[in-house]
């Protein structure tokens, strides 16, 4: 192995080898240069994730003079996840053909563009349709999650890999709890009546971290992209199954971010203030748990980590259905933050799942070694678009249920019954598929999976 070089070719820094799962060149390189990207793509990711849930803080200036309803007001949260899912798959592959440091800069600096529109528009007067199209503009932040993890991934060898993408994701997720706190902050000092200060944050920190990644931030050469790869992963079972699950958390904790302002603001009847009070502290937990999630999955296997959370999540929707029919708020926002926290869990340990059955499906193949670690990184790079894209989705979901939920039966007790339904149905899921068959004494399950004949079957339990 010789040492990793860079050459200015592609208009950027360019990495032509990299071999993390080799223990010598990662402790003598591999990390340090590692380390270095990931903390500047956790800072692009970050701001990406403000802008993605600039409109769940928006809403909460919007009063009656804005002529939006309480139902508009959903919808106009849940556009933003319908693009950033959307978003995610060509931001996926945007890291092989431009670069992860290119493109870093790239989709940062996209930022601009709904930050700016925003400012323009956000006034009594303006139509509900221009706010819908500035509103889907902020998808370009939903999609930087995607980019940003698959450069990430790619960095860092399978033993690191919950932790690395968990420090990754929660990094970025810490933006949405922190643009509603500045929103919080502008509401309770200069009042309702001015949004543009929030704006007027983050216009400067867009560019600073644009600016930040083309000095500090690598490409991998080594990376490429593989339609082969992408139709393998496509095609299998487990991509779509992982997606399931990637519903069940991150597509809970995008879509209750998003809505819990609007939520308190109507089953509660909080005031903007008071709701701004409250919708950062479940985002935060979230964000600051994930990274945990991910390096419990490194410890004690992925699945095992993700069927416990998902009942967990199962219970916290009962105390949350209970709340709601009773009116609760000091029982409500217990559940509803609890809800925050086992979905940031089971975003680090869904997403450390993916290399681990990519990586156990090589294995059943009988590949070892680097040829094995290739494999795993080349088809849960792919998948990872994949999963992503469709979890973000479930955020739309999220929203649109709580629309429907708030239109017809003038609470969120209908939308919450049917997320309890659906965390039961993960749970299923995690253990069918996943644990079922696992020996008391710690022997893998085994699962059925589409496998070349005469393959033996792969090990998940411990992904």
């Amino acid at each position: 192995m010789t040492a990793p070089t860079t050459a200015a070719r592609k208009g950027g820094r360019w990495i032509e080898q990299w071999d993390p799962e080799d223990e010598t060149f990662w402790k003598e390189k591999g990390e340090k240069i590692a380390t270095r990207n990931l903390l500047f793509s956790i800072l692009s990711e970050h701001i990406g994730f403000s802008i993605w849930s600039l409109w769940s803080v928006m809403v909460l200036f919007m009063g009656p003079e804005y002529g939006v309803d309480p139902a508009g007001k959903f919808f106009l949260v849940a556009m933003p996840t319908l693009v950033g899912g959307v978003l995610r798959v060509p931001y996926t592959f945007a890291v092989a053909r431009f670069g992860g440091r290119n493109w870093t800069i790239v989709s940062a600096a996209l930022l601009l563009v709904p930050t700016i529109a925003a400012a323009v528009v956000m006034k009594p007067g303006t139509s509900y349709t221009t706010f819908m199209v500035v509103a889907a503009l902020t998808g370009v932040g939903g999609g930087n999650f995607a980019s940003s993890m698959t450069n990430i991934n790619s960095f860092y060898p399978l033993r690191k890999k919950g932790w690395a993408l968990g420090l990754n994701a929660g990094g970025g997720n810490i933006g949405v709890p922190v643009i509603q706190l500045i929103g919080l902050l502008v509401i309770g000092t200069a009042g309702a009546a001015h949004p543009r200060v929030v704006l007027g944050v983050y216009i400067p920190l867009i560019v600073v971290a644009a600016l930040l990644a083309a000095v500090f931030m690598d490409n991998l050469a080594p990376v490429r992209n593989d339609g082969g790869a992408v139709k393998e992963a496509a095609r299998d079972a487990h991509t779509w199954i992982m997606s399931l699950l990637y519903i069940g958390t991150f597509g809970s904790f995008i879509g209750y971010s998003f809505a819990f302002g609007l939520v308190l603001q109507n089953q509660f009847d909080r005031t903007p203030l008071q709701a701004a009070s409250f919708t950062f502290i479940g985002p935060l937990l979230g964000s600051l748990i994930r990274p945990i999630g991910g390096r419990l999955a490194d410890t004690y296997g992925g699945a095992r980590i993700t069927l416990w959370n998902f009942a967990a999540m199962a219970v916290a929707a009962v105390v949350v259905v209970y709340a709601s029919a009773q009116k609760s708020l000091s029982v409500f926002l217990v559940g509803f933050i609890a809800l925050f926290v086992f979905s940031g869990l089971g975003n680090g340990s869904t997403f450390k799942m993916i290399p681990g059955i990519f990586q156990a499906k090589a294995v059943a193949r009988g590949l070892a070694g680097e040829e094995a670690a290739a494999y795993g990184r080349r088809l849960s790079g792919a998948a990872m678009g994949l999963i992503g894209a469709v979890g973000a989705l479930g955020g739309l979901a999220i929203n649109l249920a709580f629309r429907e939920s708030f239109l017809n039966a003038h609470s969120g007790t209908p939308a919450f019954v049917s997320f309890l339904a659906f965390y039961a149905l993960c749970s299923v899921v995690t253990w069918a598929v996943y644990l079922r068959g696992a020996r008391s004494a710690g022997r893998p399950a085994t699962v059925e999976a589409h496998e070349p004949q005469g393959a033996r079957q792969p090990a998940y339990a411990d992904v």
